[in-house]
């Protein structure tokens, strides 16, 4: 069992341009967070975060979620470490980990690890926890942070239905699952809104950390007709982005924005800001105002979005994400977040349920 903890001082870490997004919830405004950084309130006190397999280094979800914490460290003077978790069965020992050690707040990254979060949160009810992209723990030191990636995979799947060339498009995730599926709702509902003639061609991994799988699945849509790809599965993507660089078509990537891995090959990303959500939970602890429950991030408050980087767009392009992204935060256009919602506006057309 692979497993590694890193710890990093201030003087080590490099300042990070971030921007921090609001959620839903209780957390502490820029003022207060600025007067806790400023003060070095935030000394002394131990965040840690247990990843997902896949790892701080998976290009996506894990790293994001480092690089907020990273960012608490440079700017609010935390300590910070994180534990790897090669398989599930790293859950446990990493987060007892953390308990044994006194951290003042242990951030799970993704409903995988909800069992385990849940089971140590009854036992060390003094214990402060945060779980990423899970809401079924309702317990009051747990706080559940939540993202409408729906609304962000809606956005590249418009883009992917106006920029394909062949009409047939990609989609690989890495479950299938209520959770994962809001991607594959939101990215068919916006390619099929975009474009009606199209084909979107659906795998589902059934991995996170499976980049072999995730090639292989992008190659058979490449094989039959796609010439753009969009994955939402960790680490297991990165299988997608090599495979439609070889084949020299487009890929779009997840949770940050992932257009360094391949600049000519990803021609955007639907960016769950985990970074930003992450942060915001640090904030809270310092300024004593963090709680359990449900905080959400959505396209109005910046927690979920198209990604910055968009030299593959054409103008016109841009323009129509722009005025999707207005129609959205208005309400004009709902996106499908369930299984009800995506068939009530364009039939059974998904296929991973």
């Amino acid at each position: 069992m692979k497993k590694k903890i890193l710890a990093i001082t201030m003087a080590a870490v490099m300042t990070m341009a971030l921007t921090a997004c609001g959620g839903g919830g209780n957390d502490a405004s820029a003022d207060t967070a600025g007067d806790a950084a400023a003060s070095g309130s935030g000394e002394g006190m131990k965040v840690g975060l247990i990843t997902d397999v896949g790892g701080v280094n998976d290009g996506s979800f894990n790293q994001s979620a480092w690089e907020g914490l990273q960012r608490a460290m440079e700017e609010l003077g935390i300590e910070a470490n994180y534990l790897e978790s090669a398989t599930d069965a790293d859950y446990v020992p990493n987060i007892e980990t953390f308990i044994d050690e006194e951290y003042d707040l242990i951030i799970s990254v993704g409903y995988m690890l909800a069992d385990a979060t849940k089971a140590a949160a009854e036992a060390n009810p003094d214990s402060r926890f945060a779980i990423i992209d899970d809401a079924t723990i309702e317990l009051d030191n747990v706080t559940c942070l939540m993202f409408k990636q729906e609304q962000a995979s809606y956005l590249v799947g418009y883009v992917a239905g106006l920029m394909t060339e062949t009409n047939n498009i990609g989609l690989v995730i890495g479950m299938a699952n209520e959770n994962m599926n809001q991607f594959g709702y939101g990215y068919c509902a916006g390619a099929m809104d975009a474009n009606p003639d199209i084909t979107i061609q659906q795998f589902n991994a059934n991995s996170f950390a499976d980049s072999a799988t995730g090639k292989t699945n992008a190659n058979t849509a490449i094989t039959n007709g796609a010439d753009i790809v969009f994955h939402a599965a960790g680490a297991t993507g990165l299988g997608v982005i090599e495979a439609c660089q070889e084949a020299g078509i487009h890929a779009i990537g997840v949770d940050s924005d992932q257009s360094s891995i391949a600049p000519d090959t990803i021609i955007t990303s639907a960016m769950k800001r985990v970074d930003n959500a992450v942060y915001d939970t640090v904030e809270s602890l310092i300024a004593g105002s963090l709680e359990g429950g449900i905080h959400t991030y959505d396209l109005s408050a910046g927690g979920v979005d198209i990604a910055p980087t968009q030299d593959l767009l054409t103008e016109e392009v841009i323009a129509a994400v722009e005025e999707v992204k207005t129609k959205i935060i208005a309400g004009e256009i709902v996106v499908p977040a369930t299984k009800d919602e995506y068939e009530a506006a364009h039939g059974d057309t998904y296929q991973l349920d």
